[in-house]
């Protein structure tokens, strides 16, 4: 049965442009007024649907054509349309850029865009810009235009009668270094290191609020898409999972994919002490171990505790920061520390982005699909089992590292990509 919900794909020309602000401000302003708002982000970003998710008082989930496959994108979004009242998309990077884009995801969804325009460095050009938005490629909706950092009311004026007639002023944000996200090396400060973020969203909800059109979208016809049942051969399987500042990159749906399959999860702080919890299974995932570096070396006890069940033969997943943390010393070019020393090897962070992209590895368990993005340069004695490929063809080529029951790369996996190959990396 199709489900009907107003919908918005929130896009810009480029990244930076204030997509994240504005789908946050949509949300917050909604669901303040009772609305069932359903957030997600297109793409493999984990720091934006983490600040939009919050701002909806629900869970931003990605929505991915190539990770996850058009039917998860289907799946998810039929499933909420039947019980929300708006669904909120926000774009990744330029509503074009990337292979599949923004654009792409718009077109096969019939999904409405909602373009943010950074204003803050033109006037009449504005709507040049918005115009090419709307007409560069046949098949997409542009149904209205924000301008962001807006300088006041006359700026507004100009900005609004550039638009071609056809193109909806949708209202403005303005310049006001108080509304703006925190930002650092890898994207947004994430959300729960930001104590003032709540009062953040409603400032952001108020500012577009008053110069703003806050009337709901037209309802989008999501039609059911078929997903294959979870296996259950995680039952009694106990996953400990570090969760705080360091290690904060987690997909809600690779959650919400090892509970359907039964495993019991144990989330646990390294930052605050917590001790290693009695598990089958471990997963590090990705986040910021550079930012931390002393208190991740103070913590010899539970560097024990990871080498003793590394030794009993016990899986571990490390993606990323989590591989960063099993090395033997890690650095971020002004200090150093010496790290849990699972697998051989140090590594510096650089101040520059060392890789970015989608990435596909065939491993023993399955082919697994997600994506890098990292800053971090590494040195790792053990020789990779596999290299991963960029499905656009980009140079990055990801090594994944085994050995005995560690699993450990740069690698962010979306495990909806390959249930079974995802599960494996678990079973003891």
């Amino acid at each position: 049965m199709f489900a009907r919900c107003p919908s918005l794909l929130v896009s810009a020309p480029a990244s930076g442009q204030g997509k994240t602000s504005v789908t946050a401000a949509l949300a917050r302003w909604h669901a303040r007024r009772g609305r069932r708002v359903a957030v997600f982000k297109t793409g493999a970003d984990f720091l934006d649907p983490l600040v939009t998710g919050r701002a909806a008082r629900a869970t931003a989930y990605q929505l991915d054509l190539w990770m996850g496959g058009e039917s998860e994108v289907r799946a998810r979004l039929h499933a909420v349309a039947a019980t929300s009242d708006l669904i909120l998309v926000e774009g990744v990077m330029g509503l074009f850029d990337g292979s599949p884009s923004s654009a792409d995801l718009a077109q096969r969804l019939g999904l409405p865009v909602l373009a943010v325009i950074d204003a803050g460095a033109m006037a009449q050009s504005f709507g040049a810009v918005a115009h090419g938005l709307a007409s560069y490629r046949a098949g997409i909706e542009v149904c209205g235009v924000v301008a962001n950092r807006v300088a006041g009311d006359y700026h507004a004026r100009l900005l609004r009668e550039s638009l071609p007639a056809n193109l909806h002023w949708y209202g403005a944000l303005p310049s006001d270094p108080a509304l703006a996200l925190p930002e650092r090396h890898l994207g947004l400060v994430a959300a729960n290191e930001l104590d003032d973020l709540d009062a953040r969203l409603d400032a952001l909800a108020d500012a577009l609020g008053r110069h703003a059109s806050m009337d709901l979208p037209p309802a989008v016809e999501f039609a059911p898409a078929h997903l294959p049942a979870v296996p259950r051969s995680l039952v009694g399987t106990r996953i400990a999972i570090a969760r705080d500042a360091a290690f904060c990159f987690l997909y809600p749906a690779n959650i919400e994919l090892l509970r359907a399959a039964g495993a019991q999860l144990h989330f646990f702080s390294p930052l605050a002490g917590e001790a290693l919890p009695d598990c089958d299974a471990l997963w590090l995932p990705g986040g910021y171990p550079e930012l931390h570096l002393q208190a991740l070396a103070a913590r010899q006890d539970l560097h024990e505790a990871l080498r003793a069940h590394h030794v009993a033969g016990k899986p571990i997943l490390a993606e990323c920061g989590g591989m960063l943390f099993l090395l033997d010393r890690l650095g971020d070019g002004k200090d150093e520390a010496a790290m849990a020393g699972l697998l051989a090897g140090h590594a510096t962070v650089m101040p520059r982005l060392v890789a970015l992209g989608l990435q596909e590895v065939a491993l023993p368990e399955g082919v697994l699909r997600g994506h890098s993005f990292h800053h971090a340069v590494a040195t790792i004695t053990a020789a990779p089992i596999a290299f991963a490929v960029d499905p656009n063809g980009a140079p990055a080529r990801e090594a994944v590292y085994r050995e005995h029951r560690l699993t450990a790369s740069f690698l962010h996996f979306h495990f909806p990509s390959d249930p079974q190959a995802a599960l494996g990396l678990f079973r003891a």
